[in-house]
Parts: C-alpha cells; sequence; structure tokens
C-alpha cells in the first residue's frame, strides 16, 4: 500500500500477547486513529449511540460491482457506508439477474446484495459543484472506496480533497505497472491470475466460474487493507488488483512450477498429489440427488474412512469382494497403480448412487468419515449449521418486493452477528438526509438537482 504522495510501505499495527481484544476497543482504535473532529463524525463516534465494531467510521462508497463488496463488508461491521452514485444511479444497477424478472434500477440481484446496509446519495463528480460538494462529504469520512481507473481522482482533482482520508483503489491490475491502465472483466482477471487454468475438466478448455469470484475475493481484501490501514495515524493508500486477489486462489500451484517445473492442470473431479506412482483418485461422484465429495485415502483418519465405507456396505449387504479383502489398518494408497485404484472406485460408485446427499453426510457424521455432500443454493439455505449460527436474514430489498434471504455477517463478535440493517438504497434515496449532515439545507439542494448535480 501507498499512501498519497508518501511511502508507507511499512504500516504500525498492534498486537496483545495473550489477550482478546474486544469489540468496544476494537472500535474506539479503529475509529480515532488519525480521525479529524467533525460534528458529524463526532455525533456518530459516541460508543452509547453505535456499539458496532466500526460505529463512528463514515466510508464513501465510489466503487463499482467490482469493488462494491468491500463496502457492504464495511458495512456490515457497522460502518456508516455511503454509496456516492451519478445523477440517475451507477449502469450497475442494470445488470441481470433481476428480482421478479422485472429489468428495473432496484431489482438487480447482485446490485441489491453488494449494497445492502448502506445509504445512498448522488453526485455528480464531472462537474465543479459537484466535486465542491463531495469534499464537504468526504471532510466527514475516514475511508473512501473507489474503482475508477488509476489517475482518475487525480484529473477530477480529489486527491489533494482525500490526502487525510483513507483511500481504498480496487482496480483489475492495480495502479502501477504495464497493466494499470487496462480495463479487464473478472473473465479476464481470472484467467490472467491463473486460476481459471486450474478449473475444467483435464484435455478440455478451462471452464469459468458461473458467478464472478473476482469482486468478492478483491473485495474482502480491501476491506482487510482498510481495516489495517485504521490502525496507522498516517492515512494510507490501500491498493487492490484483483489479478492479484485471484493469485491467492491457488497460492501452490505457481510455487509449484518455479520449483519443480510441474504445471498443475485441470484434474476435472480427481485429486492430485496423492500418489507415489502417477495415479490419481476420484474425488466427486455421483449420488442419487447430486454429488457428493469422497476419496479413497491413506493415513489414520483415511484408513478409519475405508474401514467404516466397507462396514457401511456390509451393512447394506453391497460389500463388495474387492473392498472386503483391504486390510485397512496397513492401507497405503500411495502406492496403489491406477489399474487398482480404478478397480477400487467401480465398486464404491454403485454405493454412493444408491444414496441421497442427506443420507450420505449423516451416514459420514454417525461413523466419523471423511466426506461431504455438494449442496447447491437452496442446500446453503437450507443448511442446519448456517440456521444454528442465524447467518442468514430475511429483508425486503425494497417496498412491494418480496423478503429475500440475505448472508448475515461473516463472523460473530462477542457472540452477536452483525445485523442486515436496511435494504440497499434507492437511487438518490438519502440526498435529503446525508447533505442536511454537512450543511446543505433544503434550498440548496434544490438548487443542486435543479442543475444536475445530484
Amino acid at each position: 500500500m501507498t499512501s498519497c504522495g508518501r511511502s508507507t510501505r511499512s504500516i504500525a499495527s498492534t498486537r496483545r500477547s495473550g489477550s482478546t481484544i474486544r469489540r468496544s476497543e476494537a472500535r474506539r482504535r479503529s475509529c480515532t486513529a488519525g480521525s479529524r473532529p467533525s460534528p458529524a463524525t463526532a455525533a456518530r463516534a459516541d460508543a452509547t449511540q453505535d456499539p458496532s465494531l466500526l460505529g463512528g467510521c463514515r466510508v464513501l462508497d465510489l466503487a463499482d460491482l467490482g469493488g462494491a463488496v468491500c463496502g457492504r463488508t464495511l458495512a456490515d461491521l457497522g460502518a456508516d457506508v455511503v454509496k456516492v452514485e451519478p445523477p440517475g444511479g451507477e449502469a450497475d444497477r442494470l445488470q441481470p439477474p433481476f428480482v421478479g424478472d422485472v429489468e428495473n434500477s432496484d431489482r438487480s440481484i447482485r446490485w441489491i446484495a453488494a449494497n445492502v446496509n448502506k445509504r445512498g446519495v448522488t453526485c455528480d463528480l464531472g462537474s465543479a459543484d459537484g466535486r465542491a460538494l463531495f469534499a464537504r462529504l468526504a471532510a466527514t469520512a475516514r475511508i473512501v472506496v473507489e474503482s475508477f481507473p488509476p489517475g482518475r481522482l487525480g484529473e477530477l482533482g480529489l486527491d489533494d480533497v482525500l490526502r487525510e482520508t483513507i483511500v481504498v483503489s480496487i482496480t483489475p491490475y492495480g495502479q502501477d505497472g504495464p497493466l494499470a491502465g487496462v480495463p479487464g472483466s473478472d473473465l479476464e482477471v481470472t484467467a490472467a491470475s491463473g486460476s481459471l487454468w486450474l478449473a475444467g475438466e483435464e484435455g478440455r478448455p478451462p471452464v469459468r466460474t458461473s458467478q464472478p469470484q473476482s469482486p468478492y475475493w478483491s473485495g474482502m481484501y480491501g476491506a482487510l487493507g482498510a481495516l489495517v490501514a485504521l490502525q496507522s495515524p498516517v492515512p494510507q493508500r490501500v491498493d487492490v488488483s484483483a489479478q492479484a486477489a485471484m493469485t491467492t486462489v491457488h497460492p501452490p500451484a505457481p510455487v509449484w512450477w518455479d520449483i519443480a517445473r510441474d504445471e498443475h492442470g485441470r484434474t476435472g473431479p480427481f485429486l492430485l498429489g496423492r500418489s507415489n506412482v502417477g495415479s490419481r483418485f476420484r474425488n466427486l461422484w455421483a449420488c442419487a440427488d447430486g454429488f457428493v465429495s469422497f476419496a479413497i485415502q491413506g493415513g489414520p483418519i483415511g484408513r478409519h474412512t475405508g474401514r467404516m465405507l466397507a462396514e457401511w456396505m456390509s451393512e447394506r449387504g453391497e460389500v463388495p469382494a474387492v473392498i472386503a479383502a483391504i486390510d485397512w489398518t496397513i492401507f497405503d494408497n500411495s502406492t496403489l497403480p491406477q489399474a487398482q485404484v480404478d478397480e477400487l472406485e467401480a465398486a464404491i460408485a454403485p454405493f454412493l448412487r444408491s444414496l441421497t446427499k442427506t443420507e450420505f453426510f449423516e451416514g459420514v457424521i454417525k461413523r466419523k468419515m471423511l466426506g461431504y455432500p455438494v449442496g447447491d443454493a437452496s442446500d446453503s439455505l437450507a443448511d442446519p449449521q448456517l440456521r444454528a449460527r442465524d447467518f442468514w436474514r430475511t429483508l425486503s430489498p425494497a417496498e412491494g418486493m418480496p423478503p429475500l434471504p440475505f448472508p448475515g455477517g461473516f463472523a460473530l463478535f462477542d457472540g452477536k452477528r452483525p445485523e442486515v440493517r436496511r435494504p440497499a438504497p434507492r437511487v438518490g434515496e438519502h440526498n435529503a438526509e446525508i447533505y442536511a449532515e454537512v450543511g446543505v439545507g433544503p434550498g440548496e439542494l434544490a438548487r443542486l438537482r435543479a442543475a444536475g448535480v445530484v
């Protein structure tokens, strides 16, 4: 990370050995480090009014969907995140799919999911009045999140405005280097990261994940960088590259290439690295109503799993001779030739196909085996573990829309999960409320609206 105009590669950090920094203290430290006194922030910084982890921290979110998860994460932690859009709303509001299949700027499911818990204003940063208005907002903020092309903040004359503010910049390739100014979609940065090379079936082209992944990885890294920057008295520039964020998804692959010149390839449903003789083991299997994850393995837990599988098959009268003949106390999968692996897997496959995902999961839990069903979206919503931890929250995105399930906060703090407090904002929904907090009266706001500034 670099700050505005100065090097801050070494970031001050605080650690307490043998103790836990509780939520109230962490919130106080995060929100007062390097803060500027102002009536708006002083009112919000009162812990008795807002006891959340980041209560008192205002964040201005200028990012598109490539960086919106950063602001959403900070909002989930209690920050007052204000989504700043151009008049009329940002283009990402029209990204499908839409609630009820009705194309509308308030119904984009992706936009809604990334902007829950935020308030929203409109501001034309391309106009002098808009930039002056934004400067008044920025004076009350600790953090600004943006995803403009590198250099755009300077072109708008906002670098000086944000000199005392933490700026989190999330772009495809970062703020410098030969690709800094190159635009990049999720597919492009995933390909550039090397992650795409590993996804899919052997002998076929790489396959992208059905939902974009880079916005979530880079957004979470941006939020992490912001939390670290809050601990420093010196304003920081947090520079997040989506390409670099996606490279962390598969850290062993580049290292293995550098050490052994061995290129990890696409293996589809098979595992690598479990054999000394080049054999591969199936890790994804068809079951009665989907797929399960299971593999023949050695070691203490792998041998236990194999022994329990044989007993389970025997209970159902289905244990094949090739399975029954194995001495699981000394089983070593690392030396099995591929022909023997194939024979074992051919014997196991019919048994797994006879089980539902629920039957498989209940069976492996009961027997303390390795294995897990491959869940789909409906499985996640119904997952008893997530429900027991009160993970899913229900909220109507807007008046007249049906309630939708939203993920709650990603962690519990002092035993409590951060709330889903408000739906994603409508275009300019909080203009009057938020601009009043920085001294913009009704008359001035009406003038700005008539001029197309808000």
